[in-house]
């Protein structure tokens, strides 16, 4: 049991910033209906997680990894979200951790404020308005010691540096950016990552087992097994845009979601695509089985302040029965929910759109219906901005029973980007947004 379960901290409210997000009404057509079942949809209650000083949260788990927190709480645990089989209480993961840009000569550099923090498994209770945590698994190499969240490769990721963005930091081969989770019935947990993109299969006490990443990435320096078992294709991978989303189906498959479009043939070809990818993988076979076209919606229909496509995204995948998923896109001020069903007939594993010379690219194109491309099926449930008492950027959804979701927030660990996130003694200036875990009532049953 982790030391953080005694509720030693105080709790303040959550700050609501944007426009609202994540709940899901009933399944129904888009239109007025929609409209309607949005409003019908409410907030039934809203915990928030109190102050937890990052360095004796983390020292806790693994000793004399922090020696400076810089003033940050625990936070981050909004990437996912996924119930534990026990009333109110929740599995949830961290991402990287505290992490932000500074714009330095007019080059934008990724900064990582505490760079000993080694992202977790938080297991969460929702009392009240108090979330508390019960657990902390620490996500460890093969020998027990931190992967951290530093990026893994020169050339490929960001180049990471201090808090103030003038000394560069290490790479790390172990390091990961966490997102997905789910539990498997035999107690392991599935998580999925950024920088491959990767899937990751870790031990019930987080010790990394496998980490599957495309084919042709030759990863050199992990202390885990690293295996190539993914498309090549990813590897055109937009940055720090790589897998968001995973859910378990009822059989056991996995399905994770590539956050934006890759960039195929270049960046600016992604930058403006509508296209991302779906894949299916297998445990049994440890392999990907399936590969799906999904399309987005406009950007300016999923959110009307925005205009710029290259902000959709995907945050959120959760399996709601046989092979139907509920598919949250977003920007970050905006998101609907679409229900889709993984036809096996519009599998694209493997065809030409796998093959990154293929010209036009799968991304490139205009309609890809129009040319021949099997995509998924989707219908619009609820354009979530609608629905009152929501905080922004959720990142995480999960299904409590037939007409109630649990939503969670991505605060990012308090912080903003540019020189101002930290005073002039190195100390988070915080942004005032905390970590919520919101229940929203459904006006019918998924």
């Amino acid at each position: 049991m982790s030391p953080h379960a005694t509720g030693r901290h105080h709790v303040r409210r959550a700050v609501a910033t944007g426009v609202p997000l994540a709940v899901i009404a009933a399944l129904v057509a888009a239109g007025p209906e929609a409209s309607a079942a949005s409003r019908d949809a409410h907030v039934t209650g809203t915990a928030t997680l109190g102050d937890i000083p990052l360095g004796p949260f983390s020292n806790a788990l693994l000793p004399s990894t922090v020696d400076n927190d810089r003033g940050v709480d625990l936070g981050g645990i909004g990437s996912d979200i996924y119930p534990t089989g026990r009333k109110n209480e929740f599995w949830t993961v961290t991402d990287r951790g505290p992490n932000g840009q500074i714009k330095v000569s007019g080059t934008k550099r990724r900064t990582f404020p505490v760079p000993g923090f080694d992202p977790a498994i938080v297991k969460i209770r929702v009392s009240g308005d108090t979330v508390k945590v019960l657990d902390a698994i620490p996500i460890t190499t093969a020998s027990g010691k931190a992967v951290t969240g530093l990026s893994n490769q020169e050339g490929r990721d960001e180049a990471p540096y201090s808090y103030d963005a003038k000394t560069p930091l290490s790479y790390n081969p172990n390091g990961l950016d966490t997102e997905g989770i789910v539990r498997a019935a035999d107690g392991t947990f599935w998580l999925v990552d950024e920088y491959g993109p990767s899937l990751v299969h870790v031990s019930a006490r987080g010790k990394v087992l496998t980490r599957y990443v495309p084919k042709g990435l030759g990863p050199t320096g992990a202390d885990y097994p690293v295996v190539e078992a993914l498309p090549a294709v990813l590897l055109h991978r937009k940055i720090n845009r790589g897998f968001e989303g995973l859910a378990q189906l009822p059989g056991g498959d996995l399905v994770i979601a590539m956050q934006s479009p890759l960039s195929l043939p270049d960046e600016d070809a992604g930058e403006g695509s509508l296209t991302t990818r779906l894949l299916r993988f297998s445990p049994r076979k440890k392999a990907v089985t399936a590969e799906y076209a999904y399309r987005f919606d406009p950007v300016n229909v999923v959110d009307p302040s925005e205009d710029d496509t290259s902000e959709l995204k995907i945050s959120s995948v959760v399996a709601v029965g046989g092979d139907r998923l509920l598919v949250e896109e977003r920007t970050d001020k905006a998101a609907r929910l679409q229900v889709v069903e993984l036809d096996r007939r519009s599998n694209i594993l493997g065809g030409r759109y796998d093959d990154a010379t293929t010209s036009p690219s799968l991304e490139q194109l205009a309609d890809p219906a129009a040319s021949g491309v099997p995509v998924l099926r989707k219908r619009l449930v609820v354009d979530l901005g609608k629905v009152k008492g929501v905080p922004g950027k959720i990142e995480g959804i999960a299904r409590v029973d037939g007409d109630t979701l649990a939503l969670i927030n991505d605060n990012d660990f308090g912080m903003t980007d540019g020189a101002e996130a930290f005073d002039a003694q190195g100390r988070l200036v915080d942004s005032g947004i905390e970590t919520s875990v919101t229940y929203v009532r459904l006006p019918h049953r998924i």
